[in-house]
């Protein structure tokens, strides 16, 4: 068996979604049990900092106290909380309220005191709250650092510069509060490896660039993407070219969408972990990220995460990881990786991140140029999936609302993932009885689905989540609802002949510009502002 020091989990907050406390001590509870005794909660600006009142503003932040509660029950099931925050970059949120200085994009400015007012804050009140003395401080993707604000202000200076000068004064901050500091690696290498993070061949770090990094500050190597060990080996030996202290940061994949990609973590991280343990590396967690605004439960990921720390420990035995999941979660195994199926265009599981259940929900029935992923008759297995999940709610209570959720939301792309074509291929053809019998039932069907799937995800949200950031949900599928009345109009317009055409349908579906993707393959592609139009939602 390998020996692991850490082995945790990040959570992340920040995302719309703030795991109510009660959830979470649910949860911790849970991977205790599978061998996790580490976790970081990710939090850029979603916790309470003392002195500054717009930190959080309306966030559902975590207070003072709610933090401590977490920092004591962690203490007490033999878990290390650690605060994981920002202290450059992704304060985009925050930056609204205009209290801080900002270089540019979501970046503070560096080296100005009220930057360093806030840090300090930031460190007074969370170093008050958890017993750890250790901290994530992020630092990761300034991609645009020192070429807003900073640049009028102090001219050109390479990131490598800006960096070590702006992670000096944090040192400087930190000390006094006993902190050992964690952060992301990635800008110490994008400087010379023409912006990207990943190397295909191990080179020779230059020594600017590891003059940047403190001896006494963890680089943390973050990869959720690589599907190989090679690729993991060579980063992990990049990486201790910058320390010997090097921890490794892996996917449990929550930010595709409503479903997660239990089996593509599976997949991945085996490949990682068995990197980590060839190469030493003693500390890992796993992100859970909650990328446009979080709508994936985290209690749908137990099932990768219990292989993880299985495969991290050394144990790749496919039926004792099986056998301990069912004693420890009370499912099969088996029947928990259904929450992945709304997924699965085929009975095989996607190559690689792909989630057409997230952008054929929220692709539009008129401009759907996602349309050019959907083969035709596709649509039928969702219904399959629909009754197979919830079978397997019915089999279990404390986890029935992630099923019913899923079967909630599969039961709606049974109609919703074709009537796009449907609806632009009965128009070409001129077929105005099919267009008023898709509006009638089809659409009208679709609308009451969207309904029921509302319902059951705000339960989900509810028995998770605190309750800021579902006004983003609701407005999004409230949004659906209306957008699913109003073609139905136009098209009982168009087929009776009150108005002399539909636009939008005049349109030829293109190839997707931004991939080669063969036609009718599903792609990765996520974000609702990118999905629901080719037109301007925010500006």
């Amino acid at each position: 068996m390998s020996k692991i020091n850490s082995l945790g989990v990040m959570i992340d907050m920040s995302r719309n979604a703030v795991m109510s406390v009660n959830a979470l001590k649910n949860f911790l509870t849970t991977i205790r049990k599978f061998g996790y005794n580490t976790v970081f909660l990710y939090m850029e600006d979603t916790y309470e900092v003392e002195g500054e009142p717009y930190f959080g503003y309306m966030r559902s932040k975590y207070s003072i106290d709610e933090m401590r509660q977490i920092n004591e029950f962690c203490t007490s099931i033999g878990m290390e909380a650690i605060p994981c925050i920002q202290t450059l970059a992704h304060m985009k949120t925050f930056f609204k309220w205009r209290q801080v200085p900002v270089d540019c994009d979501d970046i503070l400015l560096v080296e100005e005191e009220r930057t360093y007012e806030l840090i300090n804050n930031m460190f007074k009140t969370l170093s008050s709250c958890f017993k750890s003395r250790r901290i994530h401080i992020g630092m990761d993707e300034a991609h645009l650092l020192g070429k807003g604000n900073y640049y009028i202000k102090h001219g050109h200076k390479t990131s490598n510069e800006i960096i070590k000068k702006h992670l000096e004064k944090i040192c400087d901050i930190a000390k006094p509060y006993g902190y050992k500091l964690l952060l992301w690696s990635d800008m110490f290498f994008r400087s010379w490896n023409d912006g990207e993070y990943y190397f295909k061949e191990i080179k020779k770090a230059p020594k600017e660039a590891i003059d940047a990094l403190p001896e006494d500050v963890c680089p943390v190597y973050w990869d959720y993407y690589s599907t190989s060990k090679s690729s993991y080996d060579i980063m992990i030996k990049m990486h201790k070219q910058f320390s010997k202290d090097v921890w490794f940061a892996g996917g449990a994949w929550s930010w595709a969408g409503f479903a997660p990609l239990n089996a593509f973590s599976i997949r991945l991280m085996r490949e990682a972990m068995i990197a980590c343990n060839e190469n030493k590396v003693r500390n890992i967690f796993m992100t859970m990220w909650g990328d446009d605004g979080m709508e994936c439960s985290h209690f749908s990921q137990l099932p990768a995460l219990l292989c993880i720390a299985e495969y991290a420990k050394g144990n790749f035995n496919e039926e004792k990881i099986k056998t301990k999941f069912k004693r420890i979660v009370g499912v099969d195994f088996d029947d928990f990786m259904k929450v992945d199926i709304p997924n699965y265009l085929t009975d095989d599981a996607p190559r690689y991140c792909e989630a057409p259940s997230k952008y054929m929900l929220y692709s539009d029935l008129f401009s759907g140029f996602l349309d050019y992923t959907v083969e035709s008759g596709k649509g039928a297995i969702f219904a399959s999936y629909a009754k197979e999940l919830t079978a397997i709610s019915q089999k279990t209570r404390k986890y029935a609302y992630i099923f019913k959720t899923l079967s909630a939301l599969c039961s709606v792309l049974e109609i919703k993932y074709e009537l796009g074509i449907k609806t632009r291929s009965a128009y070409k053809s001129a077929d105005k009885v099919e267009l008023e019998r898709l509006a009638k039932h089809e659409y009208t069907e679709l609308e009451k689905r969207v309904r029921n799937f509302h319902k059951e995800f705000e339960k989900q949200w509810y028995i998770d989540n605190k309750a800021s950031g579902f006004e983003i949900h609701d407005a999004r599928l409230g949004g659906l609802i209306q957008r699913i009345i109003s073609c139905k109009k136009r098209l009982l317009a168009y087929a009776n002949g009150k108005i002399a055409s539909i636009e939008e349908l005049e349109v030829d579906i293109l190839p997707l510009g931004f991939t080669d993707t063969a036609k009718g393959a599903p792609i990765d592609y996520n974000g609702y502002g990118k999905i629901i139009s080719s037109n301007v939602l925010t500006q």
